[in-house]
This record gives C-alpha cells, sequence and structure tokens, in this order.
C-alpha cells in the first residue's frame, strides 16, 4: 500500500502547530498521534524517526500525524509541549481520516515517548477517552535514570564515552524542559511520578545499548504493578535513536513491530 503526505497548520493554546499527515492510499486500519523525539529541545517532523517511521506505517494501512510541536528552546517549558501535542491528539480525533475514535493510538521516540505518556495521563485524568494504545521507544519515563543492570552497564561499556550521558548532563536536559527544579517530580512532565492505573495497553521498545533502556524497563514494571498490559521489547545490536538510522536492521525491525502491535497481531515473533 502506498500513501500520500499533507502538511498542515492547526490553531494551539500557544499558536498555530505545525503537522504532517500521511494517509494510506487504502482503507486505514488505524490512526497513530507521532511525536518525534530530541531531548524535549531539538529535532523536527522532518528526522527519520518522524518521516521515514510515519511513511511506512501510512503503507501498513495507519494514518499517522507527526506533530511538530514547540520545542523547550528560548524561554518554553512544559507544559507548552504537552499542550501541543494534546492539541494535535484532540485535532487528529476528531478529523478522524477515515479511522473509528477507538482505533487511534499515542506514541513517539525518546522525549516524544514520554511526551506521549503524559498525553495518555492527562486525557485518563481529563476523563476524555482514552488512546487504544501506547508506543513508547526508547522512551524517558523518569527524572533521574534508573541505575543499569549488570547486563545494562556491559552494554554500555561497548559504547563510545561521547555516548554515554553524565547524571549532570542529564539533569540539565531536563531542566531545560520542565523549567523550576521543582517540576521535575510532576506526574505530567515525568511519567514515572505519576498514578498509572488505567492507562491503555503499552508497547515499549527499549535499544539494546542505551543508558535509557534503564528508564524503559523500570517504566515497564512500574505499568505492569498498575495493571496495564504491556509488551516489552529490547531491539538487539542498536543504540538509543535507531529509528534515525534506516540503514540499520533493527530500525525496519521495530517498525515492524508497531505494525503488528497497532494491528492487533503481537508485538514479538521470530
Amino acid at each position: 500500500m502506498s500513501h500520500s503526505e499533507t502538511d498542515s497548520t492547526i490553531p494551539g493554546p500557544h499558536g498555530d502547530i505545525p503537522l504532517r499527515v500521511y494517509r494510506p492510499d487504502g482503507k486505514p486500519r488505524a490512526g497513530l498521534v507521532w511525536l518525534h523525539g530530541g531531548a524535549f529541545s531539538h529535532n523536527d517532523i522532518n528526522v527519520p524517526e518522524a518521516h521515514w517511521v510515519a511513511g511506512l506505517l501510512a503503507d501498513a494501512g495507519i494514518v499517522t500525524v507527526a506533530i511538530d510541536y514547540r520545542l523547550a528552546n528560548d524561554g518554553i517549558h512544559f507544559p507548552v509541549l504537552t499542550d501541543e501535542c494534546l492539541a494535535g491528539w484532540d485535532w487528529a480525533v476528531s478529523e478522524g481520516f477515515g479511522v473509528r475514535e477507538g482505533d487511534w493510538h499515542v506514541g513517539g521516540g525518546s522525549a516524544g515517548a514520554n511526551l506521549a505518556a503524559s498525553v495518555a495521563l492527562q486525557l485518563r485524568d481529563g476523563r476524555q477517552a482514552l488512546p487504544k494504545s501506547l508506543v513508547l521507544i526508547y522512551g524517558v519515563q523518569h527524572p533521574e535514570l534508573p541505575e543499569p543492570s549488570a547486563e545494562l552497564r556491559g552494554q554500555l561499556d561497548l559504547l563510545s564515552p561521547e555516548a554515554i550521558y553524565s547524571p549532570e548532563v542529564v539533569r540539565e536536559m531536563n531542566l531545560n524542559y520542565v523549567g523550576p527544579a521543582e517540576m521535575l517530580s510532576h506526574p505530567y512532565t515525568f511519567p514515572a511520578n505519576a498514578d498509572l492505573h488505567d492507562l491503555p495497553p503499552t508497547l515499549i521498545v527499549n535499544s539494546e545499548r542505551d543508558q535509557l533502556r534503564a528508564s524503559g524497563e523500570a517504566f515497564a514494571a512500574q505499568l505492569a504493578l498498575a495493571g496495564v498490559d504491556i509488551a516489552l521489547i529490547r531491539e538487539r545490536d542498536v543504540e538509543h535513536g535507531h529509528l534515525n538510522f534506516p540503514e540499520v536492521p533493527g530500525a525496519r525491525r521495530t517498525v515492524e513491530r508497531i505494525v503488528r502491535w497497532i494491528n492487533g497481531v503481537g508485538a514479538v515473533w521470530i
């Protein structure tokens, strides 16, 4: 199946919000609001993690709406980013694009996975209809990264020193997003702070050689304890942000997992 792409701008609570809609040429099977990563402060909907991924999903019959939310630069902090992602979600579900309201999902990569989980929490707390599922790819859900397991430490030893972020650098990136330090503990800035009951089924895919895997694994455990159905995948032989590298076999495997998850087939296969 092929697809078409349309750039649009919608009104938002902080000004206009650019977005791109990827529509399959045939009858859509489902819809996904997709949020790119970039440490909350960089990237846009043209990076492969957004554009390449959304195109493949649309080719698989999934209407995908990529939100070009404002970044945490020039004094912009939470809640501007999540406000815009919520506005994009509301618009996509309202427009429909041939997808039933109950067949919309929300997801993202890295910081986008954080924003997607925050969107779901805010919808739940506002007593609005929840996404059918969450799709969280190598996300950061904790204000401080949990301690890695011995196995993960072994994987991280394979990385170059430049690929490892110190606790101080992580805190600086997170403070740039939230603003005041007390906001690091807010349930909507880092969803691991939240009560996670009644969230929709969740797919978590972590990169094997990635500091953020500790956050993804710990968040999966929190979701399970809260009674949320989860599928937890470790994508082998990849580093953080692997969806930005389409030439890496693990990148296409991850997209295939997303397609199978959204289509209800299951996320794990040989």
